[in-house]
């Protein structure tokens, strides 16, 4: 394999990838794996609760040209400790849910709406139909005679969505519903990605004792962020500081935009720390939420409704004297172009070198190298990046890259929904079989026996051997408001 690469910012291509760490259809069964305990980035997290409010919904696919019948609507999440509770829609009609999924807040960019030119206008479908809008008020705004129920408007808006991210005919049973779907599609336009609700940028940074360390800069949508350092920063004399040099403390909660660094004594032996940053956030409507385990693929979500939550975002600190490297690593899934994108950081006084699937790569003191890995959607990847420091963690992460579906990928068949089926495989996952299973989940997804795909990636993992600590960067815009359900305000 050869890397190409360059010093400072801009993007490094590799030109190939080992055979041994992907091979299309793999499914990696490790899970992520951070140098240290910190929750690295930030973004809301939750746990798949199922189908909620839906009604039934005939799907085309054009591959095959099968029409099949399913369940289409909103799903419900819980966030950690009843803190929040998240109503969605699938951006992922291939793709089957999995029984009590974990889900994380990430950025088109690193979710099934990648390169997506529709995503904006299913933005624009979100913010303008239900739950959003009463569905009183949806009627009226689409010019329905017929009574909407919540129902029809659940399953309406859903076949909209799924006919501009998966691009399948899908039309519901119900005349409301149909009516709805097509006033949405009539009317949709494109509205900007939302910001995320918490994120520490950059979550890992390096220096040397006896100077400040950072920044580390907030991006929230909450208006206050409390600050904690963990025990190892305050036995170590580590504190936590802003841009003008002033202690942040627990009782002076920062915002959106604000600096952070550590400030570690000159007389610190090397040594790592990390902050908990944490907020009763906004996550606003258009966020995506990706499953979080590589082993269990499941559909992707995209927020229904502006949802108030407790978030936390964590960020991590590293520090070696003078005369030795001092770098940090962090990596981010970049589906537009294929892979992901590794980059090392290095403060210290030398370079610092590693290895990255057979090829060394070398960080010039006060430098920073950015490596592209390709992989490709579906595929799994393994990597790790040694840390030269003694005893120090080494940055590692193992999963699925979850993009857009490829043209030439083949179809995935979907779950009737009269089988009332999750998983569509006996045993996995504790379901039943198709015809017994549990009915409040989404009933559409591949049959593949993912129990095999995930063999064949552990061997493959094995084989290959590679590496990445990963983090996804999410987009910070924030998006137009408009407020009127007809969608007659200029953006």
């Amino acid at each position: 394999m050869t890397l190409a690469r360059r010093r400072t910012a801009p993007r490094l291509a590799a030109t190939a990838l080992a055979a041994g760490l992907l091979t299309a259809g793999a499914i990696a069964a490790a899970g992520p794996a951070a140098a240290d305990e910190v929750p690295p980035g930030g973004g809301a997290t939750a746990t798949l609760q199922g189908l909620d409010i839906f009604g039934e919904i005939a799907v085309t696919v054009p591959e095959s040209g099968e029409e099949r019948h399913v369940n289409g609507g909103l799903f419900r999440m819980a966030a950690p400790g009843g803190a929040g509770t998240f109503l969605t829609y699938c951006v992922d009609y291939n793709t089957p849910t999995r029984a009590d999924a974990a889900y994380e807040e990430t950025d088109w960019a690193s979710s099934t709406l990648s390169g997506d030119e529709d995503a904006g206008r299913i933005h624009w479908i979100l913010r303008h139909s239900y739950p959003t809008v009463d569905v009183h008020a949806l009627a009226g705004a689409a010019g329905i005679g017929g009574e909407l129920t919540e129902e029809d408007a659940a399953a309406g808006t859903q076949a909209a969505i799924w006919q501009l991210s998966d691009e399948v005919t899908a039309v519901p049973d119900d005349e409301e519903a149909r009516a709805l779907t097509t006033w949405l599609l009539g009317r949709a336009r494109d509205v900007a990605e939302p910001g995320v609700s918490l994120e520490l940028s950059p979550p890992r940074v390096s220096g040397q004792p006896g100077r400040v360390i950072g920044p580390v800069t907030v991006h929230t949508t909450a208006d206050a962020v409390v600050v904690t350092p963990d025990p190892a920063a305050a036995e170590q004399g580590v504190t936590v500081v802003d841009a003008d040099g002033e202690p942040v403390t627990e009782d002076e909660p920062v915002s959106d935009g604000a600096e952070l660094y550590f400030s570690v004594p000159a007389d610190a032996a090397d040594g790592s720390a990390s902050l908990t940053a944490t907020a009763s956030a906004e996550v606003p409507i258009g966020r995506a939420f990706t499953g979080t385990d590589p082993a269990r693929p499941t559909q992707t979500m995209i927020l229904a409704d502006t949802t108030l939550a407790s978030i936390p975002a964590g960020a991590a600190v590293s520090w070696a004297a003078p005369g030795q490297p001092s770098p940090s690593v962090t990596a981010e899934e970049v589906c537009a172009e294929g892979g992901v994108e590794v980059t090392a950081a290095n403060n210290g006084d030398r370079p610092f070198t590693f290895e990255l699937a057979g090829e060394t790569v070398e960080v010039p003191a006060h430098g920073s190298e950015s490596v592209l890995v390709p992989v490709a959607d579906g595929q799994a990847y393994a990597i790790v990046i040694d840390n030269p420091a003694e005893g120090g963690a080494d940055w590692e992460f193992g999963d699925v890259l979850d993009c857009a579906a490829t043209d030439d990928a083949p179809a995935a068949q979907p779950v009737l929904a009269s089988a009332g089926g999750i998983d569509g495989i006996d045993g996995v996952d504790g379901t039943e079989t198709l015809g017994g299973g549990p009915a409040d989940l989404a009933e559409t997804g591949s049959d593949t026996d993912p129990g095999l795909l995930i063999g064949i990636a552990v061997a493959l993992l094995a084989a290959g051997g590679a590496a990445v600590f990963l983090v996804r960067r999410r987009a910070a815009a924030d998006p137009d408001d408009p407020d009127d359900p007809d969608g007659t305000d200029e953006e």
